[in-house]
């Protein structure tokens, strides 16, 4: 071999023995300063809010009592009890039933007092998602004590509106205003009126 391609090849060994180690230093800090990976981040879904169910509640409010043929008198007081219903979403719009039985002690000018109320009835409104908006309206009877004048117990009927809205995926609470007729007491002609109104909590399975 010339002179020359020895040189050269020297020269070549020496540039590759200076070059490899700045090249492995170079891979080296690349690897170590690499930015780590962004953290997955996991959201909980939504919570839904379906009226689709039965439910339970306890309700509070304040009764108004007006009568016809029985002298004008009338009576106002609280009023407290228990509902239950089933109601069913379609999507847009709630339909359903239910229950409500409250305890009353509404004094009628002393002539009689308003002991107890019962209803059965519809319902049916729009889904606002976490609110239903309603109407309502179904059976109603009106359960008397005899103070001077024994009126006995009246079928009727009641029809009105309401509203229940989601506080929790299973606790909701609502409120009412019911307006009463009640025209089937044991003295012929005499009628009364009564409007509720009323606020609840209620549990939905």
């Amino acid at each position: 071999m010339s002179a020359s391609k020895l040189s050269f090849a020297a020269a070549l060994a020496a540039t590759t023995a200076i070059a490899a180690p700045a090249f492995a230093g170079s891979l080296d800090n690349t690897l170590s300063e690499a930015e780590p990976a962004a953290p997955v981040v996991v959201t909980a879904p939504a919570p839904v809010y379906d009226w689709t169910g039965p439910s339970i509640g306890a309700q509070v409010g304040f009764g108004d009592i007006e009568t016809d043929n029985a002298g004008g008198v009338e009576g106002d007081g609280g009023l407290y009890g228990l509902r239950a219903y089933y109601d069913y979403d379609f999507g847009n719009y709630v339909v359903g039933g239910g229950l409500q039985y409250d305890e009353a002690d509404i004094d009628v000018d002393g002539a009689a007092t308003l002991d107890k109320v019962f209803r059965a009835g519809l319902r049916a409104g729009v889904d606002l998602d976490r609110t239903f908006l309603y109407g309502t309206g179904g059976y109603a009877k009106a359960f008397t004590e005899e103070d001077t004048v024994d009126l006995g117990d009246s079928n009727g009927y009641f029809v009105g509106l309401g509203a229940e809205h989601f506080v929790t995926e299973k606790v909701t609470i609502g409120g009412e205003v019911l307006y009463h007729e009640f025209d089937d007491f044991e003295i012929d002609d005499v009628e009364a009126s009564a409007t509720t109104a009323t606020i609840s909590v209620n549990y939905r399975f």
